[in-house]
């Protein structure tokens, strides 16, 4: 069946249109397809701008109201690319100050300010290279993004885009375009050092720039005709130059694509996104022998796994074969020969989250998608401790397994081309007709050996997911929020024009739609659906193995397992705004976002007197309601009316954290005034005066304070609050209140049902939260509160949580028990202690205000 497209609307009816139409008839079950998305006219906006056809719906679009308070800065937040340029493209690239201390240096490898100029020099040499500016890290620095192709017309380089679109808006047709399979070219994308320390991968790729860009063979113009290859080249330039893991701003950048805070990953995800890579490789070290993905199980879920695991086990076999090849030897070289997880190891480096960047690459259409570990260790404790003649021959090694991993991948691709491209095509296609996926085995996936039921992981996708309107929807602010992240990632939403029913469920107009028939089905799933409980499936886990942005991200989210869908509706580029402020009285505003506590603090910072309600909310007075319209504009928050008193004031609170990168950013971004110290700090005479609260999770330690640090803080009189299992030990080698912290196992982690118990700390919060190395409380003094307990049952909803070895530890030893108390001390200090993670990673923004609000009730 044809796609249902919108009606065609002329600009004299254009007055019309905007309350009737164009709207998009979303199909009923037979359909193949959602409208195609569309294409806005003029410039480049990284959010706004979707892809697709042109459509009367994109040639006449009717005005939708302002964009929410996310999508204003997600703008200024994402990379944009020319896409009507043809290549080269060259761009004079700025050449950075030169830094002697650049951490490079002495392993012999390329200084971040030495990139540029190189850069610059192989653009004049050679047409085959352009450079563009993919974004900017945490500090500012240039994030290079060079193509290697052969050169291309304007008009050309169209053709190529419009291929890319039938490819994933109109797969169907694109699997018999023979245009498709003749003239489009695969792309490649090939990333680099996205965490700091793990140089090499960026040195082998501008080594393979510059052989691309000079060779005279056939061969290397071939590879170029049909093939464009993108290389990021260094995807965290503050870590190469500092010599760290994480970003400037703490950040492990391979673990955030689910929740894409940083400027970095936000960049990758947009190249991801635009240029739409069929193969992808991504560089890091050190394991020894080297590591060439695919994974152990468990497998993604959400992946249409038999035809990733069909390209990735070939092309790994290539890269191993490349590698091996080198001649590296252990007696020799100290080099072991390269490992495949999938067929060597049983578990322990799986592929089920989304946060890493191979992992989250198969959602934007990569059906091959590797993460190499070179041999060598270079970084960390060998960094300092080795000579550098012996770091420079590991660096050498290194940079060259790299380089044999990415000319294996250009071999794989150019070999493979057709069948790259017609399962990436496969791939689109059955998201967009709703197609079931294809379980994996010997049978379904030929050549691969050694597929059991271990490796089989599918699910269901539900007809729809609804995003509802009206009374419903919790929080109209993480709602706008949630549809942003979809929109950002490609998803296609649509918002109801008009009431709907669906799988028995009325909903109101205005109400956001996500069909679940779109080519990009997997990346919609993996942030909506609850997830799976994979306790009883592997012993332990990689990483996280919950991240629900459906359950934790703080809005109402609807699943319709099944049903017809039949809505009046019209495509969304971003949430329509949520502030506002009431015309009179003194006004109200919920605490129960991170972007209602910024705008609490805003007010707290100039001086407006606000109160607190006994539930958490904050009061008012009508005399700063202009600086409310700033801040209902700024954040997408509502001030609602009201004749409350408030119970007691609220105070600018400054905040002295002794906690993650992750928590002090989502502090930061709640508006909190935040001076990190430690053990070491607080020992060095720390000034306490003008400190509201200590807050705890990680780098204090109580019975390593000198005796005058802990009387100085006894004197401050500061509150405090604490995390996890450090946090409780604070408090309880500090004698502030009584309450036994019980860890349950250290590996656990994952979304949670939770009880809460309302008041000022969890008062309108959601029923579910995050835990990583859970904790729950035991007995509690006189005047401890319980604020929240975990669920009874089992409540784990998905990741990974098992009883230890010992048999305890487990989720039915937490189940019913309190996992956030309160109280206050004897001498009158106010404490909070949390065994959940509400801050982790800047990811679970519906249990952010839990914390904001402990650190305001003091």
């Amino acid at each position: 069946m044809g796609i249902s497209r919108p009606v065609l609307v002329t600009t004299a009816a254009f007055a019309v249109a905007v309350l009737l139409a164009p709207v998009s008839a979303t199909a009923s079950p037979g359909a193949t397809a959602l409208p195609a998305k569309p294409v806005p006219s003029g410039g480049s906006d990284p959010v706004r701008e979707r892809g697709g056809s042109d459509s009367a719906l994109a040639r006449a679009r009717p005005y939708l109201g302002p964009p929410s308070a996310t999508a204003e800065a997600l703008r200024h937040q994402s990379p944009s690319f020319h896409r009507d340029l043809g290549y080269p493209r060259h761009t004079a690239l700025r050449t950075p100050a030169v830094n002697p201390a650049d951490k490079s240096i002495k392993l012999g490898l390329i200084p971040y300010h030495s990139i540029a100029p190189r850069l610059n020099a192989l653009q004049k040499r050679s047409d085959r290279v352009s450079v563009e500016i993919a974004g900017k890290s945490a500090t500012g620095r240039d994030l290079y993004l060079v193509t290697v192709t052969e050169p291309e017309s304007r008009h050309e380089a169209r053709d190529q885009e419009r291929m890319r679109e039938r490819i994933e808006n109109e797969p169907v047709s694109a699997a018999r375009d023979r245009r498709i399979k003749s003239e489009y070219k695969t792309p490649v994308f090939i990333n680099n050092n996205i965490h700091g320390n793990e140089w090499e991968g960026t040195d082998a790729a501008l080594k393979l720039i510059e052989e691309l860009a000079t060779a005279k063979d056939a061969g290397t113009a071939g590879l170029l005709a049909k093939n464009r290859i993108y290389l990021n080249v260094t995807a965290n330039p503050d870590g190469r130059v500092a010599g760290t893991r994480a970003n400037a701003n703490g950040f492990d950048l391979n673990r955030d694509f689910i929740t894409a805070s940083q400027p970095e990953s936000r960049a990758i995800r947009q190249l991801a996104i635009d240029k739409q890579p069929a193969v992808m490789l991504d560089l890091h070290g050190y394991v020894n022998g080297t590591l060439i993905e695919p994974t152990t199980p468990p497998h993604g879920e959400n992946y249409e796994y038999d035809l990733f695991l069909k390209n990735s086990y070939a092309n790994a076999l290539g890269m191993e074969k490349a590698v091996n090849d080198l001649g590296y030897t252990a007696e020799k070289d100290g080099v072991r020969p390269a490992e495949i997880p999938f067929r060597d190891q049983a578990e322990g480096w799986d592929d089920w989250p989304p946060i890493f960047t191979p992992q989250y690459m198969p959602f934007q259409g990569a059906v091959a998608s590797h993460t190499i570990e070179f041999p060598m260790r270079v970084n960390n404790s060998s960094y300092d401790s080795l000579p550098v003649e012996e770091l420079r021959r590991r660096s050498a090694i290194n940079t060259g397994i790299a380089g044999a991993a990415m000319r294996a991948t250009l071999d794989y691709t150019r070999a493979n081309r057709a069948s790259v491209i017609a399962d990436q095509i496969e791939t689109f296609r059955r998201g967009a007709t709703g197609a079931a996926q294809v379980p994996v085995s010997e049978e379904t996936v030929p050549g691969v050996p050694g597929i059991g039921p271990e490796d089989v992981y599918t699910t269901t996708f539900p007809r729809a997911y609804v995003i509802p309107a009206g009374e419903r929807q919790r929080s109209a602010t993480a709602a706008a929020r949630l549809v942003d992240h979809l929109v950002a990632n490609d998803v296609r939403v649509e918002r109801a024009v008009l009431p709907f029913r669906l799988a028995g469920r009325t909903h109101p107009a205005g109400s956001y739609v996500v069909d679940m028939r779109q080519p990009k089905r997997g990346i919609a799933n993996v942030i909506l659906a609850e997830g799976r409980d994979i306790s009883p499936d592997v012993s332990a886990m990689y990483d996280i193995s919950g991240w629900s942005l459906g359950l934790l991200w703080g809005a109402t989210v609807d699943k319709a397992v099944s049903g017809e869908l039949r809505v009046l509706s019209r495509p969304v580029d971003a949430a329509s705004a949520t502030g506002s402020v009431a015309r009179h009285g003194d006004l109200k505003l919920r605490l129960d976002d991170p972007r209602e506590l910024a705008a609490v603090n805003a007010l707290l910072a100039q001086g407006v007197q606000v109160r607190r309600t006994s539930d958490g909310a904050a009061i008012v007075p009508a005399s700063a309601r202009s600086k409310a319209r700033v801040l209902a504009d700024r954040h997408g928050v509502a001030f609602t009316a009201t004749h409350e008193r408030g119970v007691a004031p609220l105070k600018r609170t400054r905040v002295a954290a002794a906690v993650t990168s992750g928590e002090q950013f989502a502090l930061r971004e709640m508006g909190f005034d935040v001076v990190p110290v430690s053990t070491s700090v607080l020992n060095a005479g720390f000034d306490w005066s003008g400190t509201d609260v200590l807050m705890v999770s990680a780098g204090l330690s109580h019975a390593a304070l000198t005796p005058a640090a802990r009387d100085a803080f006894r004197a401050s009189g500061a509150g405090v609050v604490g995390l996890g299992a450090d946090g409780a030990a604070f408090t309880g080698a500090a004698g502030l209140i009584q309450a036994t912290a019980v860890e349950g196992n250290g590996d656990a982690n994952g979304v949670v049902r939770v009880s809460n118990a309302g008041g000022p700390i969890t008062g309108g919060a959601p029923g579910h939260t995050f835990v990583y190395s859970p904790v729950w409380f035991t007995g509690l003094g006189t005047g401890v509160r319980v604020d929240q307990s975990y669920g009874t049952g089992n409540p784990l909803v998905s990741g990974h949580w098992r009883a230890t070895a010992e048999g305890t530890g487990g989720p039915a030893d937490a189940a019913g028990r309190p996992s956030v108390v309160s109280g206050t001390s004897a001498s009158g200090t106010p404490v909070a202690l949390f065994g959940t993670e509400p801050l982790f990673r800047n990811h679970p923004k519906g249990a952010f205000a839990q914390i904001g609000r402990a650190l305001l009730n003091r």
